[in-house]
C-alpha cells in the first residue's frame, strides 16, 4: 500500500510540532518527555535568580527553576513565587526541608536544597509549597562589614580636619605670644638651678668637718660590731638551744595524758547520759526528783507552820527541859 504524499507531510507536520514542544519544555527546563515533579517555594525576594537555573542537592543538579512569579498581594516573606521541578525520579524531598536561593558559583545563581535529617515525618508530595530563604550574598556581607569602618573613617576624617584647623587658629593667634614666655620661663628655671647648685657647694663646703665625724663614728660602730660578733654568736647559740629543747621536749607522753583524761571525761559523761552512776541517777531518776520536791514542800510547810504557829514547838521543847533536869536530879 502506497502513501500519498499528503499522509507523509502530515505526519512529518505532528512529528515536528511534538518535537517543537518537547524542545520548548526542554528548554524551559522540564524534561525532554515531561512527566517531572513540580515543587514551589516562597521567598522575600527573587535574590536575583531567574528561570532555567539549576536546582542542585549537595552540588549535583537534580532539577531545574521553570518560573519566577511576583506576588504583590502575599505577605512580605512570601512576596516572590518559584516554581522547580525535580528531573531525578530518585529524589524525594523530606517534610521540615529548605529552599535556599544561592550562589552557585561566582557568577551563576542557583536554588539548594537542604534536606531535613529527620525522615520520621514522610515526605511533600508534588505540587507542595517549601519553606524558602535567601542566602546572604558576598556583595551584602561586604557591605555589612565596610559600613562601620566606612563611617568611623568619616568621623575620623572629620575630627583630623576640626584639630588642624584648632591647631592653625592657635598658631595664628597666640603660638608666637606663648612660645616668647615660655622661652623666658625656662631661662629663669635655669637660673634658679644654678642657685640651688652654688648653695649645695657652699653647704657642703661648711659641712664638711661634720661629715667627717659622722663617717669616723659610723666606721666605730662598725669595728664594735665586728669585735663584738664571738659574743653575738654565742648568744645566738643558747638561743638555738633553748629552742632545740623546746622541741626535743616530750609533748607526746602530756598530749597522751590529755587524751586519757579527756576520754575518762567523755565515759563520765556518758554514764550520766545513759543514767549511770550516781550523777546519772540524779539526772535521770525521776522518783528522786519527786521525792525532793515532796521534801522541799514538806519543809516549806513546816517553815509556813512554824511561823503560823510557834507556841505549839516552844512548849514542847521546855517540856523535855523539864524532864531531862529532874530525871538529872534523881540520879
Amino acid at each position: 500500500m502506497k502513501i500519498s504524499k499528503e499522509i507523509k507531510t502530515g505526519l512529518i507536520a505532528l512529528a515536528s510540532i511534538g518535537l517543537l514542544v518537547a524542545g520548548v519544555n526542554f528548554l524551559k527546563g522540564n524534561s525532554f518527555f515531561g512527566g517531572d515533579a513540580v515543587y514551589y517555594a516562597y521567598f522575600p525576594n527573587s535574590g536575583q535568580l531567574a528561570p532555567a537555573s539549576s536546582v542542585t542537592l549537595n552540588g549535583v543538579g537534580v532539577g531545574k527553576v521553570l518560573n519566577v512569579e511576583y506576588m504583590p498581594n502575599e505577605k512580605p516573606n512570601r512576596l516572590v513565587k518559584v516554581t522547580f521541578n525535580i528531573q531525578n525520579k530518585n529524589v524525594k524531598i523530606p517534610i521540615g526541608s529548605v529552599v535556599e536561593i544561592g550562589a552557585l558559583d561566582f557568577l551563576t545563581k542557583g536554588v539548594i536544597l537542604k534536606f531535613n535529617s529527620d525522615l520520621s515525618k514522610g515526605f511533600y508530595k508534588p505540587g507542595s509549597a517549601l519553606r524558602g530563604q535567601v542566602e546572604v550574598d558576598i556583595v551584602s556581607q561586604v557591605k555589612t562589614y565596610a559600613d562601620p569602618v566606612v563611617s568611623k573613617f568619616k568621623g575620623m576624617m572629620t575630627g583630623l580636619d576640626n584639630f588642624v584647623n584648632n591647631v592653625s587658629a592657635f598658631w595664628d593667634t597666640t603660638a608666637n605670644a606663648e612660645l616668647h614666655k615660655g622661652m623666658k620661663d625656662l631661662k629663669l628655671t635655669i637660673t634658679k638651678f644654678g642657685n640651688v647648685a652654688d648653695e649645695v657647694e657652699n653647704l657642703v663646703a661648711t659641712e664638711k668637718a661634720k661629715l667627717g665625724q659622722i663617717f669616723s663614728n659610723v666606721e666605730s660602730i662598725t669595728y664594735n660590731l665586728k669585735v663584738s660578733n664571738e659574743k653575738v654568736a654565742a648568744i645566738l647559740g643558747n638561743a638555738k638551744k633553748v629552742t632545740d629543747d623546746l622541741v626535743s621536749a616530750n609533748f607526746k607522753n602530756v598530749i597522751g595524758d590529755a587524751q586519757q583524761t579527756l576520754q575518762k571525761l567523755n565515759n563520765v559523761l556518758s554514764d550520766a547520759a545513759n543514767g549511770n552512776g550516781s550523777l546519772g541517777k540524779l539526772l535521770k531518776d525521776e522518783k528522786l526528783y519527786n521525792e525532793l520536791v515532796e521534801t522541799n514542800q514538806e519543809m516549806q510547810n513546816l517553815v509556813s507552820d512554824i511561823q503560823l504557829h510557834p507556841e505549839r514547838y516552844i512548849r514542847k521543847k521546855i517540856t523535855f527541859n523539864l524532864r531531862f533536869y529532874s530525871e538529872l536530879i534523881k540520879k
